[in-house]
């Protein structure tokens, strides 16, 4: 491993920290965005990448690292979750993980080259009683100078006002898949209780990482409907993680059939055409796709990775793989100033990092 130093504009800097949630450009109609998915593979790439480099840079890359600080043992039954109570996953229930601890992970995951560190918990919700030890974890991680991310699932009143209070920068809450579908995939709630929880974290200035999973049966058209439901959101997800379904032995969707590579590009190219200033995760399932694959995602706009070897349970590229891919397609680590921080950016023009 050697030193690389990159060189970051202040002027680049200055405009990730001051990015807003923008408002939906347009209302999408379903058969609009079935329309995208039926264009030639390479046409939509590159009309995705257009779309692309006219909001972002495209060889930066925003890092994020995701810890599970409560595992297993989660009441919900969604079909594609090795947590669920309703699984025979052999995945045991934990206690919640120790604040030094994760914080420690905090640290890691930073002296490695992320900038967000997410944080999610196994539970339907937060009860009141946890929210107290939930803040102190965040306001711990934040003062590490790292964006915060939360996904702790459905929140009752107040809840989001209390995080953010404590140093929550996003707040995760996927709407998994087409909103029709929902129940063939979760019995425990409904796609209106994903929605309120979203309109609770809106509501109290949270910023919003919102996505879905594709490869659980569902047909182009049920893609299409996901995609519909989150660049319908008003504002837009700040990030729109896309997940390849990950298949656990023992969970319902263990048989799912292989979603095709180019389907899963399409779906990040339609995202980035429709969401044009969201950040676009490329998220679970990556460590079955083979570079040349995660380089079309790139190309078709995904700018953000989930960094590091694990993912709440399944596995992800390490960062060593990570860090030899970017080096490969002339990528480099997204680095921005936290919000009240700006005065800084200048002394950040220049990073080192281990790469």
């Amino acid at each position: 491993m050697r030193e690389h130093t990159m060189t970051v504009s202040p002027v680049a800097l200055r405009r990730q920290t001051e990015r807003k949630p923008h408002p939906t450009a347009r209302y999408w109609k379903k058969c609009d965005i079935e329309a995208l998915f039926e264009l030639p593979f390479l046409d939509l790439v590159y009309r995705a990448a257009e779309v692309h480099r006219m909001n972002f840079n495209p060889r930066e890359i925003q890092l994020s690292t995701l810890l599970s600080i409560k595992t297993g043992g989660c009441p919900e039954d969604c079909a594609y979750c090795p947590q669920s109570a309703h699984h025979n996953t052999n995945l045991g229930k934990e206690q919640m993980m120790d604040v030094d601890e994760i914080v420690e992970k905090a640290k890691i995951a930073k002296s490695r080259g992320a900038s967000r560190f997410c944080m999610g918990a196994a539970w339907r919700g937060p009860k009141p009683k946890d929210v107290e030890t939930v803040s102190a974890i965040i306001k711990a991680v934040k003062g590490l100078g790292m964006e915060t991310c939360g996904t702790f699932g459905m929140l009752e009143d107040g809840m989001a006002e209390d995080f953010k209070e404590a140093g929550l920068d996003y707040y995760n809450h996927n709407l998994d898949t087409d909103p029709e579908r929902y129940n063939d995939i979760i019995h425990t709630r409904k796609h209106e209780d994903r929605m309120d929880t979203l309109g609770k974290v809106r509501n109290a200035g949270l910023k919003i990482c919102c996505g879905g999973i594709v490869g659980m049966n569902e047909t182009r058209a049920e893609r299409a409907g996901l995609i519909a439901s989150l660049a319908n959101l008003d504002p837009q997800p700040e990030s729109v993680p896309i997940n390849q379904l990950v298949k656990v032995e023992g969970t319902p969707l263990a048989d799912a059939e292989y979603l095709d590579w180019t389907e899963f590009v399409r779906t990040i190219a339609v995202a980035r055409i429709t969401m044009p200033q969201s950040y676009v995760r490329l998220s679970a399932g990556r460590s079955n796709m083979p570079e040349a694959m995660q380089a079309m995602c790139f190309m078709a706009g995904a700018n953000s990775i989930f960094y590091g070897d694990k993912l709440l349970t399944t596995g992800n590229p390490d960062e060593d793989g990570d860090r030899i891919l970017m080096e490969k397609l002339n990528l480099y680590p997204l680095q921005f100033e936290l919000e009240g921080e700006v005065a800084e950016v200048e002394k950040a023009s220049r990073i080192k990092v281990d790469y």
